[in-house]
């Protein structure tokens, strides 16, 4: 489906907020820091403020049949890099262009795509909106890399602690669950998600039981005095441990998720003689019912997303306690099994059955399926609430350890 001319439709709106919010981003980091690397196995960050426009004109102007004005910055700025922690890039400062140009060859995109907007499908403008949110999320653990007196991040008042959590197993009686979606709803009407969330189907997965909370840097806490390595998030200061925070360090708090690696989170599951949850058993815990009935949109129901559900939608910069968003519980009493952090899952990340490829963007997952990615499932306090459906899919190296994600264990 294609706009009419000068109607400014649902998408274009969400696009153009979406452009404000990466703008504001950007705000943060102070100009001469633009050309650091915070994480090594990342682009420099004058990157990505080339790449949100140059993708969206990439994956647009053939489309709309408008010539190329710079094809050196198209093609400089086309694509994000994924190589194994301890593979850095060679790049030198000098080797990027000076801010002043990238910023001019945005706002000529920008005008350029938004004369056009009529002639866009649906599905490009999708993908270029969705493609932005989600690299404000990679934008924003970025930052968090970042040493403080790098960035501009305003101080937020203090939360209110929860109510320490009990940790206990919940039972998880078995049932059928559904992974991915019908690429069109009720109505005969295409809906949008990832290649990799096609195509719809049914998994029988038998019973199972899954932490009430996700682990918190309490609990992990045991593991790292047991003698395993701190994760990322923490820093060792006189004799005790601090959370690594946007914009302060302050002590570790015990109630909130930690964050780790696949392979962190793996070796404490085993530590404890329990393993980690596969994509089927998320989904059955998050959107099952006791009775069988439809499964649910999100984990509380089917009410739109909100703060009183869960930390995602970028309300805050960091986690919260595990306990804080108790209406977000699932059916089964499971809490912010979406927001948080993401969670990891012991399914490597691969097609379903009748995967097919974008045909505007074949590479967006045919080249993670190599088997060294794993999926995530949930959200991160900084995931927009858009990519909150039930069949979306995040996916990273195992030993990938600066993303926002957290874990819970599973036993039989």
């Amino acid at each position: 489906m294609i706009a009419k001319p000068g109607t400014a439709t649902p998408l274009t709106q969400m696009l153009a907020l979406a452009r404000a919010s990466t703008d504001a981003l950007f705000t943060l980091v102070r100009p001469a820091t633009l050309y650091e690397r915070p994480v090594p196995e990342r682009h420099r960050l004058i990157f990505y403020l080339g790449h949100l426009e140059a993708f969206d004109w990439n994956l647009i102007r053939e489309s709309a049949e408008v010539p190329s004005f710079s094809p050196d910055f198209d093609q400089l700025f086309a694509f994000g890099i994924d190589p194994k922690p301890g593979q850095t890039r060679q790049d030198e400062r000098v080797d990027w262009p000076e801010t002043a140009e990238i910023r001019q060859y945005n706002r000529r995109v920008r005008q350029l795509i938004d004369d056009v907007s009529d002639r866009i499908p649906e599905l490009m403008l999708s993908v270029a909106l969705e493609h932005r949110l989600m690299h404000a999320e990679t934008f924003a653990y970025l930052l968090h890399a970042l040493p403080m007196g790098q960035k501009i991040i305003p101080l937020t008042a203090p939360l209110t602690p929860g109510p320490s959590p009990i940790h206990v197993m919940i039972d998880i009686p078995g049932g059928t669950v559904t992974l991915g979606q019908r690429r069109d709803d009720q109505n005969g009407r295409p809906q949008f998600g990832w290649d990799n969330e096609f195509e719809s189907h049914q998994i029988s997965v038998p019973g199972f039981a899954m932490n009430k909370y996700k682990v918190t840097n309490g609990e992990y806490l045991k593991f790292v005095r047991a003698g395993a390595k701190p994760p990322h998030f923490w820093k060792g200061h006189t004799g005790r441990w601090l959370w690594r925070g946007m914009s302060e360090e302050v002590p570790l708090p015990l109630d909130w998720p930690v964050y780790v690696t696949h392979e962190e989170a793996c070796a404490y599951a085993a530590w404890i003689g329990k393993r980690l949850p596969s994509e089927a058993e998320f989904h059955r815990a998050a959107y099952g019912t006791r009775n069988d009935e439809e499964e649910r949109s999100y984990p509380w129901g089917e009410d739109q997303p909100d703060s009183r559900h869960g930390n995602f939608d970028g309300h805050q910069w960091d986690p919260i306690s595990v306990t804080a968003t108790p209406l977000g519980d699932s059916a089964f009493g499971i809490s912010q099994l979406v927001g948080n952090g993401w969670e990891w899952t012991s399914t490597v990340f691969h097609p379903f059955s009748g995967f097919q490829p974008f045909s505007c963007y074949p590479g967006y997952s045919a080249r993670f399926f190599d088997g060294e990615h794993y999926v995530l499932k949930g959200a991160s306090a900084r995931t927009h609430a858009r990519l909150l459906r039930r069949s979306f899919r995040n996916w990273f190296r195992p030993d990938f350890p600066y993303v926002y994600a957290g874990f819970r264990c599973v036993e039989y």
